[in-house]
């Protein structure tokens, strides 16, 4: 435990350790990188039981603070859990090294050869809440990545973190790579976050993960880069041409799967032609499991249906609560959305190849679907092993950031003698 007296000057060592560490994760071998992923995997496995008896220090924090039930959720850890983030340290070490690889490479008429190679980005700062199993997924892939990591974890998740950062570093330690590229914050003293948001001498890049309040006060205050969406507002339009049985799949798995991820529908969008014939059938499935329905005006001669407010158009619930609302076709759909969406992830439920072009061309989401449910808006689900976050933004990394999105690159050129007229 680090002496936490001087929380500036501890960050500032702490910023040291991981800049040097990712000068030499830079050139680390693959083989290397992938040792330590899976020793990591072995020392979760092994010390499951550790790590869940520290689960359930912070679960009884969790609920002393008061956290909501989506959060509580987000917070616990069990076996089935553990063997997720062990299966994740898995797939992350199993996939290919992004680090080295060409983009491209052209060969000029002047002699030069020019490669584009990727690099990591050098270090990596994650401020999240609640999910302990960030601390495996963001120390994973950035080390994937040849990235050093400072970790810092909510209050919440204290105790679980520090056991699975105690994982992540036996890993690198039976790979022989820097034990300070991937560090946590030992303190939950939220001077450490606002130390973290104007290291620009020791990070490169930060993600949030967490909620509103968080991702908002890091992209307001923050003086280094950041990849983070403020909120996952995401709709789903069940259009004319929907299939009835997969749009019940589909909108229930949505919704109610895990209501506490960004990827949870938060509003349904129904075709006008649709109301009776599938729509009626959608809100009283989505009623019949409990949840809370708000409906326009269009929508609230359904039983069981609580009459939706604006407030309720563009909110982010986290919870089993949905809004719905009529609209005349797939432009109106897609005005709503670009109204109140955030830009995280839509859905079009169609049969009509034209109407899912439509949708697809003229939404900027970071991620579009199409007769999928939204909860496979997840690095992991995208083939990535896992993800630090997903961001919406349009500069460098957008939609779920891997390994791969936490590179940048450089060019390598070559010439022999070669002078320029």
């Amino acid at each position: 435990m680090k002496d936490m007296t001087d929380i500036a000057a501890t960050m500032a060592e702490i910023g040291e350790q991981a800049r040097a560490a990712a000068a030499e994760l830079a050139f680390a071998s693959a083989e290397a990188k992938t040792s330590a992923l899976n020793a990591a995997a072995d020392a979760v496995w092994a010390r499951r039981a550790e790590i869940i008896e520290a689960n359930a220090q912070d679960l009884e924090f969790g609920r002393a603070k008061g956290l909501s039930a989506a959060m509580m959720d987000r917070l616990m850890l069990d076996e089935p859990r553990i063997q997720g983030i062990v299966d994740g340290l898995r797939a992350v070490a199993a996939q290919d090294d992004p680090v080295g690889e060409i983009m491209a490479e052209w060969d000029r008429p002047t002699g030069l050869n020019i490669k584009r190679v990727r690099t990591p980005l050098g270090v990596v700062g994650v401020i999240y809440e609640s999910r302990p199993n960030v601390t495996a997924d963001a120390g994973a892939l950035c080390l994937k990545a040849g990235n050093a990591v400072i970790l810092r974890g909510g209050s919440e998740s204290f105790h679980s973190s520090s056991a699975l950062h105690s994982c992540l570093v036996e890993g690198l330690r039976v790979a022989g790579l820097p034990e300070a590229a991937i560090q946590l914050v030992p303190t939950r003293d939220r001077a450490a976050v606002q130390c973290m948001l104007t290291m620009t001498d020791h990070i490169d890049v930060i993600v949030p993960r967490g909620g509103k309040g968080l991702v908002g006060l890091v992209q307001r205050e923050a003086r280094v880069p950041v990849f983070a969406h403020l909120e996952g507002i995401v709709h789903i339009f069940v259009d004319a041409a929907a299939d009835p049985i997969k749009t019940l799949d589909v909108v229930l798995n949505a919704k109610t799967r895990r209501t506490g991820i960004c990827g949870a529908a938060e509003c349904l969008l129904i075709h006008k032609d649709v109301v009776d014939s599938v729509g009626q059938g959608v809100i009283r499935a989505l009623i019949d499991a409990g949840v809370e329905v708000r409906a326009d005006t269009a929508l609230q001669h359904i039983a069981g249906t609580t009459p939706a407010t604006d407030a309720d158009w563009g909110c982010e619930y986290l919870d089993m609560v949905i809004a719905a609302r009529v609209v005349d076709d797939v432009d109106a759909a897609i005005a709503h959305i670009r109204a109140y969406g955030s830009n995280h992830t839509d859905c079009v439920l169609t049969e009509d190849d034209a109407v899912a072009a439509r949708f697809f061309e003229r939404l900027d989401s970071a991620i579009l679907m199409r007769n999928a449910s939204t909860q496979f808006a997840d690095g992991g689900e995208f083939g990535m092993g896992a993800e630090i976050g997903i961001a919406t933004g349009k500069m460098h990394a957008r939609g779920p950031v891997g390994a791969t999105q936490l590179t940048s690159f450089k060019y390598l050129v070559e010439g022999d003698g070669t002078t320029r007229n």
